[in-house]
């Protein structure tokens, strides 16, 4: 697999986990237990988020829905240039 087709795979994926985790904390809202599901790398040094804003989860569902058709409009494009290099060469 050539780089930049598994580049925008690796996209969609991660844009993929980012919703599904911002999806969670939204419906998780209601429930006592109050943990926040999130796609970052752990830190040591970092502090964890103690108030819970839905808005922010409900701009980070779009942002990762942007960067979904994004990266699908990258993977698109790939899958075109190939395909019309592959009708040039033959």
């Amino acid at each position: 697999m050539n780089v930049p087709l598994s580049t925008a795979l690796n996209g969609i994926s991660s844009a993929n986990e980012r919703l599904r985790a911002a999806a969670s904390n939204i419906a998780n809202l209601a429930t006592s237990n109050q943990y926040r599901a999130t796609t970052e790398p752990t830190n040591v040094d970092k502090v964890p988020a103690r108030e819970i804003n839905p808005a922010s989860d409900i701009v980070e569902q779009q942002s990762a829905a942007y960067a979904f058709v994004a990266n699908l409009k990258v993977l698109q494009t790939q899958l075109n240039t190939t395909g019309a290099l592959l009708d040039i060469k033959a």
